[in-house]
């Protein structure tokens, strides 16, 4: 059975969207999931599933959500796979190498290349991106709150939704996926 990485957008954020981490787990598992395991209270969720079930998973899990506490994030999927592409494809890291300043915004699907192609490199320089198939690529050296490169930026910008994680967190949800 594969597992699967399950990105939630815009939990326990600031006081909003609370939703504790026993009880997402908890959801996953009545949906189908199988040895769920939860990382840091910004919704990171790694399971096994098959994998025509692990989209349905995803939908059941975010109709339970609604359900108990009110509100539906996106849940954006990826597998353990996927996952070791996007680490592999990063322009900004390389094994061994720091992870200050960089992150992953991570897309529902593939963006548009006319809209790709319609961004503006130098919106907030020094910071740097790239966008690599549903995946766009961060170097912020001074910081996410310095930064103008947002996720509303870009979801505004590419018509898509976005969730954006810390590369640290990217390498460990990793690390679990292959656990």
């Amino acid at each position: 059975m594969p597992t699967h990485i399950a990105l939630l957008r815009g939990i326990n954020m600031k006081g909003y969207n609370r939703l504790p981490m026993k009880d997402l787990a908890a959801i996953f598992t009545e949906a189908g999931g199988r040895d769920v395991r939860t990382y840091i209270q910004s919704g990171n969720v790694v399971f096994r599933a098959g994998a025509r079930a692990a989209g349905r998973v995803g939908e059941a899990v975010a109709e339970g959500i609604a359900g108990r506490f009110g509100f539906r994030p996106a849940i954006l999927l990826r597998t353990a796979a996927e996952l070791a592409e996007v680490v592999a494809r990063s322009p900004f890291w390389a094994p061994g190498g720091g992870t200050e300043g960089l992150h992953v915004l991570f897309l529902a699907d593939a963006p548009d290349p006319a809209r790709v192609a319609a961004l503006d490199p130098d919106r907030s320089p020094p910071d740097a991106f790239a966008v690599r198939g549903r995946e766009i690529y961060l170097y912020l050296p001074n910081g996410v709150a310095r930064s103008r490169l947002t996720n509303d930026w870009f979801d505004r910008r590419l018509a898509a939704t976005t969730t954006g994680r810390n590369w640290r967190t990217v390498l460990k949800l990793l690390e679990m996926a292959h656990a």
